[in-house]
């Protein structure tokens, strides 16, 4: 049976990062769904390496320290027939520090399916690059198995739990896909797409953050 924390405990916030302004204006400016703890919104910069400054800073200061985080905003699909506006859930990610399971990835996709229903949810691995990934070296990461890649989720998630234990997880949401590529006419309406997407999750993350909370017996 599930309890709520006890009245009074700390509960550690949840802390959403992502790396570009329009990203951080479309998680900020969505419902929270009524967050159990205060929810935070960085903008990281570009790359793994802003990532990593970026995440560490604010994961050493109070209230931070403890808080769960997701690594969100959007990415690139990997495989045939995604979508822009497809979310993507994470079992691990991928980057040069090595694989990192991340936590409630179940949790997260049926609070994904009630916050945002008949959107495509796809899970699996969520590799990690430093630079725009296109033409054969995307089927060679669907190859190796990667659905999605972007620039930060992997080295966003790796300093989270260097930093201390915590629950992790990356969400991100479809702008680029094999048949639907940034450099087409056609990326304007999928990249309004995917913003609205976008703008729609963070009650998906606060229902996962808030099961997280609760022990079980």
């Amino acid at each position: 049976m599930d309890k709520e924390p006890a009245a009074g405990a700390a509960v550690p916030p949840l802390l959403v990062a992502c790396a570009l302004g329009i990203e951080k204006l479309a998680l900020r400016s969505g419902d929270r769904g009524g967050a159990p703890a205060p929810v935070t919104v960085v903008r990281t910069g570009m790359g793994p390496a802003q990532a990593r400054r970026a995440v560490s800073r604010v994961l050493g200061r109070e209230p931070w320290r403890d808080a769960a985080v997701i690594a969100s905003g959007f990415c690139a699909g990997l495989a045939p027939g995604m979508h822009p506006g497809d979310l993507i859930v994470a079992e691990e990610t991928r980057g040069p520090d090595g694989t990192l399971a991340c936590v409630g990835t179940g949790l997260l996709v049926k609070a994904l399916v009630r916050t945002l229903p008949g959107r495509t949810v796809h899970t699996g691995p969520l590799t990690g690059s430093d630079h725009v990934v296109r033409g054969p070296e995307r089927a060679a990461l669907l190859a190796d198995g990667a659905i999605a890649v972007d620039m930060e989720s992997a080295a966003t998630l790796s300093t989270a739990v260097a930093a201390g234990p915590r629950p992790v997880a990356a969400v991100r949401v479809v702008v680029d896909a094999p048949e639907h590529e940034l450099v087409r006419i056609g990326t304007v309406r999928g990249g309004i797409s995917a913003f609205r997407v976008l703008r729609a999750v963070l009650p998906a993350f606060s229902e996962w953050h808030r099961s997280l909370l609760l022990p079980r017996r």
